[in-house]
């Protein structure tokens, strides 16, 4: 589309009373960022109140018509997802604005292939649009939807903002805290909770930029049946109701001794085999998926389903041909009269998919007019790369979604809800909790990716008697299994931590997947290594691993930069002064901006001596510091102890939790959001 230009959604799509739009951009580093936003809007083109602003501190909407799904990795970038059930939105709503934002006094001109994306409810690419122009701006509208008698049209507009989200929002009526000092406060604490007891504050120095960046958060109002007397503390109540998580404290046992095992709801000890396994994962995920509805949602907007009255079913008979089929499992979803279905298929342990039982499963939803097959295993899909290649009839005007997911995405989802945001009750959260005890146990099958591939040992070899050539397929099966690895990682890492953790995939704009896997598998043969990025909101630096297969180690990584004030020596004795938790075998590079490389020493040595980080002709400019760790890396291609994907989980975790938590946080506003 061109800007300015509009059309009706029902002219591309029988199936778009819910969309999936999606908002993506690239940057030459890999490391730019913007965070989306959505505002409903009346027909006088303002909110009806700030409940109609969704953003980063508020992703969904009560009645399932919006639903911010998040970020996901591309090859030069990230995309991120919202799901509209368009039949949800109230009758007062006349149009929907997508827009966009960036923070800490980044402009969209430094990034690239900014652009729209609007997919169907059978997850078709109906219509894009690229957004040019954006060179100062700091927040974009990247589009419209809206009401044309009984359907949507989409408009591409473009616009952009140089008072970013503040600006963007106080002109469609959202109410902006102007006070810089306490009404700021006010509107950090409105808008993302009070802090808890155990939640640091910023440090002194830190305030100017925290100062600057409250002023450009928008802060909800509260709706008038709930305002309050004023509090007496400078602090204002949450906005939003209360929710509960499990408590971080491990509560003590009555138990005599540690034999005693608790009474669970899902058991484990009867499992004996794979096709017990699968049965039991798939009736324990769908049932709670029935009873708690913020889960559900988590797993089901993505697909294309809507909110509204969820139905679960196991072993279902459906009749195809002669033979008739059971799919594993069946999701039903009820709403104003009209249904979505879905057919689940399940596998666990390292029980691949059929593609002729996944095949047989798209045709009977075809015949029988259900809108997804969902597939639930342990395998980790890649962008570009379908699990299963399935034939559709193009000649049938009811289309079919096939849609997959990994059991370490339900554990992770599962996690994010009890440990970090909240459900609505006690009861669901003790119910997610028996489900992430069930997922995580070892007899359950549902471990997610575990197998590094039959090409694992070989292309090993291959690179210790350097026998292995470019070009070779093995090297490809496992760049694409070490790319599953990472994902994985970084799924785990985001759970434990309550953040976004996404992989970094440095890239050219516009570079198939396909072709970047195929360049990463040549180097693979040329220098024997594996390479990876993650980028975890809230540290200064990008974390990298890197996986040297002839020698047989591990490095884990990060480059901070330096402050923009100071002087050298204070900033190695902060540094140093920092990490006086952080193991003794930590390696420290001071980065210069020469190709001489600047000195290094582990931190056991530079402890009593910061001064060593300092070049020794005083000139040479510091740019940055770089901190590593060694670990030994597994042998076996599996996930046991000895295994080269325990190891590397073990060594971010360990370098994470040893070495990241003690750095500085960026003085932006990704500290006013959790």
């Amino acid at each position: 589309m061109i800007k300015g230009s509009n059309v009706a959604l029902a002219d591309l799509s029988d199936s778009v009373g819910s969309v999936i739009v999606s908002l993506s951009w690239g940057s030459p580093t890999g490391e730019g960022d913007a965070d989306v936003s959505v505002l409903l809007l009346d027909a006088n083109g303002k909110v009806r109140d700030d409940g109609d602003f969704y953003f980063y501190n508020h992703p969904v909407a009560a009645d399932g018509s919006v639903q911010l799904l998040g970020k996901t990795p591309t090859a030069d970038g990230s995309e991120d997802r919202i799901s509209f059930d368009l039949t949800a939105v109230a009758s007062g709503i006349d149009r929907v604005v997508l827009a966009a934002s960036r923070y800490g006094g980044a402009r969209f001109g430094e990034l690239e292939d900014v652009r729209i994306t609007l997919a169907d409810a059978a997850g078709e690419n109906l219509l894009r649009f690229s957004v040019d122009d954006v060179g100062s701006v700091t927040a974009v509208i990247f589009g419209e939807l809206y009401r044309r008698g009984e359907g949507w049209k989409f408009r591409a507009v473009g616009q952009g903002y140089e008072a970013g989200l503040a600006g963007l929002a106080t002109d469609f009526g959202v109410d902006i805290e102007d006070d810089a000092d306490t009404e700021a406060e006010g509107a950090l604490e409105s808008a993302a909770g009070a802090p808890q007891a155990d939640e640091p504050g910023p440090a002194p120095t830190e305030e100017p930029a925290r100062q600057a960046t409250l002023e450009a958060i928008p802060a909800p109002r509260r709706p008038e049946e709930e305002v309050a007397e004023p509090a007496k503390s400078a602090a204002r109540p949450r906005t939003a109701k209360k929710k509960v998580t499990l408590p971080k404290a491990v509560k003590k046992s009555l138990a005599e001794n540690d034999s005693w095992k608790q009474a669970r709801l899902f058991p484990v000890s009867v499992l004996k085999s794979d096709r017990d396994r699968e049965t039991r994962a798939t009736s324990v995920l769908l049932s709670v998926m029935a009873q708690v509805p913020e889960f559900s949602r988590r797993l089901t907007a993505g697909f294309g389903a809507p909110a509204g009255s969820m139905e679960t079913f196991t072993e279902v008979s459906l009749p195809h041909g002669d033979n008739p089929r059971r799919p594993d499992g069946v999701i039903r979803v009820e709403r104003a009269g009209k249904l979505w279905t879905a057919l689940v298929e399940t596998k666990t342990n390292g029980n691949a998919l059929k593609a002729d039982q996944v095949q047989a499963y798209m045709d009977i939803a075809a015949r029988r007019g259900y809108e997804a097959v969902i597939t639930l295993t342990n395998d980790v899909a890649l962008e570009g790369r379908p699990l299963i290649d399935v034939k559709i009839d193009k000649r049938r005007k009811h289309k079919v979604a096939l849609w997959h997911m990994s059991w370490a995405e339900v554990a992770h989802q599962a996690q994010m809800l009890i440990r970090h945001e909240g459900v609505s009750n006690a009861a669901h959260a003790w119910l997610l909790q028996e489900l992430l005890h069930y997922l995580q146990h070892e007899n359950s099958g549902c471990h997610g990716f575990q197998n590094m591939g039959p090409a694992w040992v070989p292309v090993r070899n291959g690179i210790d008697d350097e026998t292995l050539c470019q070009g070779d397929a093995r090297a490809l099966e496992v760049v694409e299994n070490w790319e599953r690895l990472i994902r994985q990682v970084c799924l785990r890492l985001g759970g434990e931590l309550g953040q976004k953790v996404l992989p970094v995939q440095r890239a050219k704009r516009g570079t198939d997947p396909t072709e970047r896997r195929i360049r990463l598998a040549d180097q693979l043969c040329l220098h024997g290594r594996l390479q990876a990025e993650l980028r975890i909101d809230g540290t200064p630096g990008v974390l990298a691993i890197s996986a040297d297969l002839r020698t047989g180690k591990l490095r884990t990584g990060i480059e901070i930069p330096t402050p923009e004030q100071g002087y050298p020596l204070s900033w190695a004795k902060r540094l140093v002064r920092r990490l006086s938790e952080a193991p003794a075998d930590l390696h420290v590079e001071t980065l210069v901006d020469s190709d001489t490389g600047g000195p290094r020493g582990t931190l056991e040595r530079l402890r009593p001596e910061p001064a060593d980080l300092l070049p020794k002709d005083n000139v040479t400019k510091i740019t940055g510091f770089r901190l590593s760790l060694l670990k030994s890396m597994g042998s076996g291609r599996g996930n046991a102890e000895t295994g080269f994907i325990r190891s590397v989980d073990d060594a971010v975790n360990r370098f994470y939790t040893t070495v990241v938590v003690h750095l500085d946080a960026p003085t932006t506003r990704r500290t006013a959001s959790k």
